[in-house]
């Protein structure tokens, strides 16, 4: 059996888990609701306040989608009840961050500032101007968001310059050296 996918998920009180048919999965809370289509073939019990996946045979691509199953759910309910958060850091001299309405406008160097408009579900906080911090109820989506900002100047290897995640290591690297005589 598969080691995640045999572990029984918790719903917290608070969060309402429906399943329809189909595996159609719907799951509010206090931070959101979300809705998604899970694999038919994958059996979701729901059992009190536990819910367990469970597959119909050892083949290959069962298992496969046995511990997928169980962590997609898992991660709805945590998004829902404590939403997910990645925090983004901007490193260099001028490079700063700010909130105007519902865009996030960024000077990264360029002759003009970067905006970068929220969407649906995903919100923007800057507590400071070398600090973004993304939080939403889905985390395919706020990694998918945070990702999309920080390609806005991804971190170069000799200063270290640009936008990367907080707990990101940049492999730093030695820049020329003079011509040898």
């Amino acid at each position: 059996m598969s080691r995640i996918g045999r572990m029984p998920i918790t719903i917290p009180a608070g969060v309402e888990v429906t399943v329809a048919e189909g595996n159609v999965v719907t799951v509010k809370g206090p931070k959101g609701t979300l809705t998604q289509k899970l694999h038919p073939d994958m059996i979701i019990e729901k059992e009190g306040a536990e819910i367990n996946v469970k597959r119909p045979s050892d083949d290959k691509a069962h298992r496969s989608l046995h511990g997928l199953t169980r962590t997609l759910l898992h991660n709805m309910i945590v998004g829902v009840h404590e939403s997910y958060k990645k925090e983004l850091e901007i490193n260099g001299v001028g490079y700063r961050a700010s909130k105007e309405g519902k865009n996030l406008v960024m000077n990264l160097g360029y002759s003009h500032p970067v905006t970068v408009s929220e969407v649906d579900g995903i919100a923007i906080e800057v507590p400071s101007p070398n600090k973004v911090v993304i939080i939403g109820c889905d985390k395919q989506r706020v990694g998918q968001f945070a990702a999309e900002v920080r390609e806005k100047r991804p971190p170069e290897p000799y200063k270290g310059k640009g936008i990367k995640y907080v707990d990101e290591v940049i492999r730093r690297k030695v820049g020329k050296t003079g011509a040898k005589k």
